[in-house]
């Protein structure tokens, strides 16, 4: 008989997938990075519900850490983090697109980043205030192109921040000198409080590059962009899973869609609640592995084609985990990357929404 506590009614039993983030780690990259940065301060990028490591727990745990700028790339990744955030600490990457908008930013405090003289003019018929500006210095992306800088309306803003972006960080490119050089003259020709370049590959090609404010993302999530940072950066996400079942089968049986696996002797397998349905792609087929303990126990490789929902693993050297029992994926963002093919980033934000964080 269950020895579980009923639930009261109505609620929603807990899913058999969790998202482990580590706010320990978190924190301990971010004060890593911060002091990486030398003169210039850290923020945080925690857009895409900070790199699908969970916005609304991150958020505060950085707050509480120092850092002080947050960047989201769009209006409604600002409202969720508006009650655990101070607004003006918010900046809106992507900018104004309508007169709605930049009344929203106006009335709740949250800066916006202005990436064109549409927007710029969008801003200002609001009542302008304190605002963000992004250059583009070579990216080619967002951002003020250099030849609009002497544009008399930018006279008109309040800038706090002047952005660019790096567009390869993490190589060793002649465009990244030539970035920072249009950069540094953008400086010169628009007043504001303080300025940002690098992101987290950024923050290690020196104090060229660091401005008033550096901008990490990945490498806060434990993303690893350039071997420099590899010493810096803990491991921060990791998805756990359920075993649905744990199943016996003979030399011979096959496992999963299209017969990919088969076995040369008996052995003893758990279907877990993970698939491609989560972000735990294809690609991780016959190649992934999970493991018991919160991580630390025996390889529990996975066998056959990853499923919508469901993944086949490998039990023959956990003979003690059964149905019901917790499994941890080995998750690990730069070795991940090697053996998958997917960048750090995706295999961050594609982790799907029904992970409990």
């Amino acid at each position: 008989m269950s020895t579980e506590p009923d639930l009261p009614f109505g609620a929603v039993p807990p899913a058999p997938l969790r998202l482990h983030c580590d706010l320990e780690a978190l924190v301990a990259n971010w004060r890593a990075l911060d002091r990486l940065s030398g003169a210039a301060s850290a923020g945080a990028a925690v857009k895409a519900d900070a790199y699908g490591a969970g916005a609304r727990r991150v958020a505060p745990a950085l707050l509480g850490a120092g850092c002080r700028d947050f960047f989201v790339a769009h209006w409604q990744e600002a409202a969720e983090l508006l009650a655990l955030v101070p607004a003006p600490a918010l900046a809106m990457l992507h900018g104004p697109l309508t007169a709605a908008e930049a009344q929203w930013a106006r009335a709740t405090g949250v800066r916006p980043v202005l990436n064109s003289l549409t927007q710029v003019d969008c801003w200002l018929a609001a009542g302008g205030g304190p605002c963000h500006v992004m250059v583009d210095t070579g990216m080619n992306r967002l951002g003020l192109p250099m030849a609009a800088l002497g544009d008399p309306r930018l006279a008109a803003l309040e800038i706090d921040v002047l952005l660019s972006h790096l567009a390869a960080a993490e190589d060793e490119t002649e465009l990244n000198a030539r970035q920072q050089e249009r950069w540094m003259a953008a400086r010169q020709r628009l007043p504001h409080r303080r300025a940002s370049l690098a992101n987290s590959a950024g923050i290690m090609l020196g104090a060229d590059y660091h401005g008033d404010l550096t901008r990490p993302g990945l490498a806060l999530y434990g993303g690893v962009p350039c071997a420099a940072l590899a010493p810096h950066i803990r491991q921060v996400v990791r998805p756990e899973a359920a075993i649905l079942q744990v199943r016996e089968i003979a030399a011979g049986d096959t496992v999963g869609y299209n017969a990919t696996f088969t076995a040369t002797g008996p052995m003893r397998i758990g279907v877990i609640a993970l698939g491609y349905a989560d972000g735990f792609l294809r690609c991780w087929s016959g190649k992934g592995a999970a493991r018991g303990d919160s991580g630390a126990g025996a390889v529990l490789p996975v066998l056959g084609r990853v499923s919508m929902d469901m993944t086949v693993i490998d039990l023959g050297a956990a003979p003690a985990l059964r149905e019901g029992d917790w499994v941890s994926l080995d998750y690990a963002l730069p070795q991940a990357a090697e053996l998958t093919g997917l960048s750090q980033y995706e295999l961050l934000t594609a982790l799907g929404r029904r992970f409990a964080r």
